[in-house]
């Protein structure tokens, strides 16, 4: 089985990618598109990637897109860990933390909506990264409430979908300079996430330039 991931480094949706085939031990190749460069408009992307984004997840030639459906698929064929419980109000939870990072959060905040705000509208740099910082804060605030009598991780005792989704975005959080202060149930979670050797090997830092 040949596995690829087109990846990014800084990519928020290939970071949740790489954290889970890590946790599940699938071995796989990177293939780094720089967003910076404009890497994922060419043309050989697009064929992969309808939308032009990253991640796309290809398995002897399948391709997979949407880091969240490409976790599914994941959980599905590599079913340990697994990334969501089989309870359905477990099930339900984890979705609803997940999601309030990958469907209210990061599309606000997507590479491609701040260079719209700074290209299309003119907006200034650091009016851009204030609107980053809100969007963010106000997701993190209602996260912190959702986490309230977490175990070690959102997902309990080990890591769930949720805990994929928190880690890239606190990562995101420290380089916009977003206080942490008010978050920290977060925190301790985001930290004993990354004292695993799964997401620790995932973090942009270590797979930059390996691609």
């Amino acid at each position: 089985m040949t596995i690829r991931l087109f990846d990014y480094h800084r990519s928020s949706a290939s970071y949740r990618v790489r954290i889970a085939l890590n946790l599940k031990g699938v071995v796989y190749e990177s293939v780094d598109l720089s967003l910076l460069d404009g890497a994922q408009r060419e043309p050989d992307n697009l064929a992969r990637n309808p939308q032009g984004f990253v991640p796309t997840l290809e398995i002897d030639g399948l391709q997979l897109t949407q880091s969240l459906a490409i976790i599914d698929y994941l959980d599905a064929s590599f079913p340990d860990p697994p990334m969501v419980s089989k309870d359905p109000a477990r099930r339900s939870k984890t979705l609803a933390q997940a999601l309030v990072i990958a469907c209210d959060v990061h599309p606000l905040n997507n590479l491609r909506v701040l260079k719209y705000l700074k290209r299309e509208l003119g907006v200034a740099d650091a009016a851009r990264d204030q609107w980053y910082r809100h969007w963010l804060r106000e997701g993190l605030v209602a996260l912190e409430r959702m986490a309230e009598g977490s175990g070690r991780f959102l997902g309990g005792d080990t890591p769930d979908l949720a805990d994929v989704c928190l880690v890239p975005q606190l990562y995101n959080a420290r380089r916009y300079d977003l206080p942490l202060d008010d978050f920290p149930t977060l925190v301790r979670i985001d930290a004993a996430a990354q004292s695993l050797e799964a997401f620790a090997a995932a973090h942009p830092d270590r797979v930059k330039g390996t691609g």
